[in-house]
């Protein structure tokens, strides 16, 4: 029988300089870490060569949005009058009015506009619910331009957006609605959205390097520390400890869809924390209590193969999604930078991948088909263990 090592090292070396120049993957097995392996290079183009290790620090894009949802469960489990159909509006009055549907910029295709649902009249925000934002159902465009406004503007154009569809009529994954629950759980928390995540999730979860704008913080970090990322054409210069995320960057490096950094072994035990909690155990079950953790988990809405818990990407039966490989009750999310945190119940297993695949630019085929292989590899072998 195969180690986890014989099992996945030839996948991260395959990787490596094709698909990133870094990465850190850490497997945890009935609640164990049993693989974890760094390969690579964090920053080729830097002065002096450093390796990546077990500590380096990768942004994680939109792995920020579990996190970031784990604060809102956090405050709706102790806040009686917070529900999950609780009016985005009674939280943020700004949030409201009638609006039109519009056709918004693609997000992966500059120059092109996605052409919104067939609607006649307006739409009353007053209508989307956090039960609709958690599960990118509220109707929100995927995305929109906010990287070349004023920031003075920001804050103004995404609460003020106009709608894609009608609320609850599609699945349509959206960064505006995530920036919006970021907002929001600031406005409940009573404190800046770092702060709060790092109030309501980071600190009880014992999460001690996971973090935004890891180039703020207080202890200068060494060369090499953190993983870099594209050569931004916006901003003109290789993305190194700020998000990579142009959006979010503009918000300050801090916002709901995306900011976070942190390691594998972090994003693994936070993943370890969710399926503790589903199960009744740990410290997050604590903070969500069991049911509300199973509900995030569990199917609340679907489009085609698209399906969706609460801040979750559940199992598809699509052949190409990076669930698919692994059991039925499969939860997770992946981050364009390339990073990726995927949960299989039915095999006591934990995989996060960490990589800075966008070095290479933003084909996704790459780190598609590496996922896609790492998932096939840690599915059979653990298996195979019974």
């Amino acid at each position: 029988m195969a180690s986890w090592e014989q099992a996945l090292d030839p996948v991260l070396q395959q990787g490596l300089d094709r698909v990133y120049t870094a990465a850190v993957v850490q497997v945890r097995h009935r609640g164990r870490a049993v693989y974890h392996r760094a390969v690579g290079w964090p920053d080729p183009e830097a002065a002096g060569e450093q390796v990546t290790t077990r500590h380096t620090l990768f942004d994680l894009a939109s792995i920020t949005k579990p996190f970031v949802a784990t604060a809102f469960l956090h405050l709706v489990a102790r806040t009686p009058e917070l529900g999950l159909n609780t009016p985005v509006a009674a939280v943020l009055p700004e949030f409201q009015g009638l609006r039109p549907v519009r056709a918004y910029p693609h997000p992966l295709q500059p120059g092109y506009t996605v052409q919104p649902s067939r609607h006649d009249g307006l739409i009353d925000a007053a209508q989307v619910t956090f039960q609709h934002v958690l599960t990118h159902s509220a109707g929100l465009p995927a995305w929109t331009r906010l990287y070349t406004l004023e920031p003075e503007a920001l804050r103004a154009t995404v609460l003020g957006t106009p709608f894609a569809y009608p609320p609850g009529q599609r699945v349509i994954y959206s960064d505006v609605g995530f920036m919006i629950l970021g907002w929001a759980v600031e406005a409940l928390a009573g404190r800046p959205l770092d702060q709060a995540v790092h109030a309501l999730v980071l600190e009880p979860l014992g999460l001690r390097a996971t973090g935004y704008r890891p180039a703020h913080r207080r202890e200068p970090l060494p060369p090499g520390a953190v993983a870099a990322t594209e050569a931004c054409p916006w901003r003109g210069r290789r993305v190194r400890g700020e998000v990579h995320d142009e959006n979010a960057w503009r918000l300050g490096g801090v916002a709901g869809h995306a900011g976070l950094f942190s390691t594998a072994a972090e994003v693994a035990a936070f993943g370890q924390a969710w399926l503790d909690a589903t199960r009744g155990h740990g410290p997050l079950a604590e903070l969500l209590g069991p049911d509300l953790a199973r509900q995030a988990v569990q199917l609340q809405a679907a489009e085609g193969p698209v399906r969706r818990g609460l801040g979750w990407a559940l199992w598809s039966p699509a052949p190409r999604s990076a669930s698919h490989p692994l059991g039925p009750r499969t939860f997770g999310h992946t981050g364009f930078t390339g990073t990726s945190l995927f949960v299989d119940p039915d095999c006591d297993l934990v995989i996060a991948a960490l990589t800075n695949r966008v070095y290479f630019g933003r084909d996704s085929t790459p780190i598609s088909d590496w996922r896609l292989a790492l998932h096939q590899e840690a599915k059979a072998l653990c298996s195979s263990l019974g």
